[in-house]
């Protein structure tokens, strides 16, 4: 039964006192005005890790960075990059360590400083990297994702060691990544190179959403993913289309028969070997997605099943790029080849292997009119579920309700974020938990990308709190 957030609960019994809980939120509430300002100065930096952007740019961002963990109190910081496979540089992450006490577990807190480029600028109601506050919200590209997660890291690690002091003995490790909107291409070297400086027995990955303004949310699933491309061949050069059109069909229009065989008459993905399923926690309304997606009025939505079950644990297959003439150059021909780039999402438990091999022969398998078909494999990452049962995410549970005066829900994301299958296989004994600070409006990779102030400063008080109760009763 699909339950709706207000019947689920919390835990009622707080593993802080109350005086211990006023006082982390009062420390990051007077620091709050000084970390919105510091926040608003990171997003002025446009750390873009594409190659067809500077580099320096990049760079100045990860030095910036490096500086507010410095001034967190942090000693031990480094800037740090593995390369490529090409042999170019991959970007500047920042690692700085503070080593835990005796018996204390450590704590990995995980966001990136690298951001997607701005776009459209005429679709900016501001300057992209301007940082603008607007009715109670902070506007700017990569306000939200991620540098608001870094912002959050630092202002809660210093929250709690304000407030703790010395007792304060647990350990903290600052991972800001610089290349994961790059799709993160030395990830995997680096974790490997700098295992050790890395292990954790908890790490928090800052960077997906909330519920919604006002109801926070820990990100307990995510969606895998492949992606690839599908090329249609029908002739060896173009030919005139009045002389030669009737007999052979174009290249697009057999692609785009192809691309019609990907979903059924409900819009379900019907690719044979694909797995899903129709358990969530919560769910959106019709009128909720269409509003959060910008859905136009008339347009029905697709799949069946409950509408959190299609972003989540459903798969889902979209065509991002297409490979033709456009209009204003098309000439009377026909068109020898076309080829579209998919991107097909996967719902929890899925193997991406086996998901690509299903993609394959499935566009392979009876080409229209006998067309050649190229199928091309591209990049693929796993999926992800948390052990909600965890000591881990408990806590963070906890620390969500305290935070916003309201129950945490579990959410799922149709997202991926296909480092933490890197994160899960080299520490396998590592907690894992997903938080934010976006909510369905921060319009992250968008124009007007934007941070919610109220639930951001919520944001930096629960994870002030889970330190702080980590610090307090580890993980038991």
């Amino acid at each position: 039964m699909t339950s709706t957030p207000a019947q689920l609960s919390q835990t009622s019994s707080k593993p802080l006192d109350e005086t211990r809980i006023e006082d982390l939120k009062r420390a990051v509430d007077d620091a709050f005005e000084a970390t919105v300002e510091k926040l608003k100065n990171l997003v002025s930096i446009p750390g873009i890790a594409w190659p067809s952007f500077d580099p320096a740019e990049l760079d100045r961002s990860a030095k910036h960075v490096a500086e507010l963990v410095s001034q967190a109190g942090l000693s031990d910081v480094q800037i740090l990059r593995c390369d490529k496979e090409d042999g170019t540089p991959g970007g500047p992450a920042v690692v700085a360590r503070r080593k835990a006490g005796q018996g204390r577990p450590t704590v990995l807190l995980y966001a990136h400083h690298d951001v997607q480029p701005p776009g459209d600028a005429g679709l900016w109601k501001s300057e992209p990297f301007t940082a603008v506050e607007r009715d109670g919200r902070l506007f700017g590209r990569g306000a939200a994702d991620d540098k608001a997660g870094i912002m959050a890291h630092i202002a809660a690690y210093s929250a709690v060691s304000e407030v703790l002091a010395d007792q304060f003995g647990l350990g903290v490790t600052f991972f800001f990544e610089g290349e994961e909107e790059a799709g993160s291409p030395t990830f995997r070297a680096f974790l490997e190179k700098h295992r050790e400086l890395l292990r954790a027995d908890v790490i928090v990955v800052a960077d997906s959403s909330n519920w919604k303004v006002g109801i926070p949310a820990l990100t307990t699933s995510l969606r895998g993913l492949v992606d690839g491309t599908v090329e249609v061949q029908v002739l060896e050069h173009a030919v005139h289309s009045g002389m030669f059109g009737g007999p052979v069909l174009d290249a697009p229009t057999l692609l785009s028969r192809i691309i019609a065989t990907f979903h059924d008459e409900d819009g379900n993905v019907a690719i044979e070997g694909l797995v899903g399923g129709d358990e969530v926690a919560v769910d959106l309304t019709e009128a909720e997605y269409r509003a959060d997606a910008s859905v136009l009025d008339g347009v029905r939505l697709a799949g069946t099943g409950s509408i959190a079950s299609r972003l989540w644990t459903k798969p889902s297959l979209s065509i991002i790029g297409f490979d033709a003439p456009g209009v204003d150059v098309a000439s009377n021909t026909l068109l020898p080849r076309a080829k579209v780039k998919f991107s097909l999402r996967l719902a929890p438990g899925q193997d991406p292997d086996q998901a690509m091999e299903a993609v394959r022969k499935h566009v392979e398998t009876n080409p229209p009119f006998g067309a050649r078909v190229v199928f091309t494999p591209g990049e693929q990452g796993n999926s992800f579920l948390t052990d909600t049962g965890s000591a881990a995410a408990r806590k963070a549970m906890w620390a969500l309700g305290e935070a916003w005066g309201v129950p945490a829900v579990e959410m799922g994301i149709g997202g991926s974020i296909p480092f933490i299958a890197d994160l899960t296989e080299l520490y396998p004994n590592v907690q894992i938990l997903v938080t934010g600070v976006e909510d369905p409006d921060s319009r992250a990779h968008s124009a007007n990308e934007s941070l919610h102030l109220g639930d951001f400063r919520n944001a930096v008080v629960a994870e002030a709190l889970l330190l702080a109760t980590l610090n307090h009763e580890g993980l038991a």
